[in-house]
């Protein structure tokens, strides 16, 4: 799929230094890489794929989710969803439950092993973001925590004019 971003003008286009440009292409895609790197390092430590992980993730402040709801927010396919889910289930991290509203609906909740390792995982993505903002002074910290803010603001709105 191809996408056109067109957020400014020739003008302002132009005022921007390609050296820039391509610095920031670069350490966009050097964090990128890091976070896939944890992510694997991530699904090695809990056994788990980075998919079941994250499905597990969303029940961080969801007592119930529906198999539609997850793949809304993970953006796959229902299918794909009933393949994590059943995997979840098989390792007894989650249970499905009739909705008492509607028979067609499965509520699927975290069980007790489930929230244990929903604890865990929050704890190691807790560690590792305490231990990188411990690397920065205090000042450098509050410039990089709005920063990064700006930053996931401007990354937002384009996405948004993205056709």
């Amino acid at each position: 799929m191809m996408y056109k971003v067109n957020t400014m003008n020739k003008d302002e286009q132009h005022m921007l230094p390609q050296r820039d440009v391509a610095e920031f292409q670069d350490l966009i895609e050097s964090l990128f890489q890091c976070c896939r790197e944890r992510q694997q390092y991530q699904s090695e430590r809990f056994g788990l794929p980075d998919a079941e992980l994250r499905c597990l993730l969303l029940f961080r402040n969801e007592r119930y989710l529906t198999a539609k709801s997850i793949a809304e927010r993970l953006h796959v396919a229902k299918s794909r969803v009933t393949k994590i889910v059943s995997s979840l289930v098989r390792k007894d991290f989650v249970e499905s439950t009739d909705d008492p509203v509607d028979s067609r609906v499965k509520l699927l909740s975290l069980t007790r092993s489930g929230e244990k390792l929903l604890a865990e995982v929050l704890t190691f993505h807790s560690e590792v973001h305490r231990a990188i903002l411990g690397r920065f002074t205090d000042e450098q910290r509050a410039m990089l925590l709005g920063s990064m803010s700006l930053l996931g603001r401007h990354m937002k709105s384009v996405r948004d004019l993205m056709e």
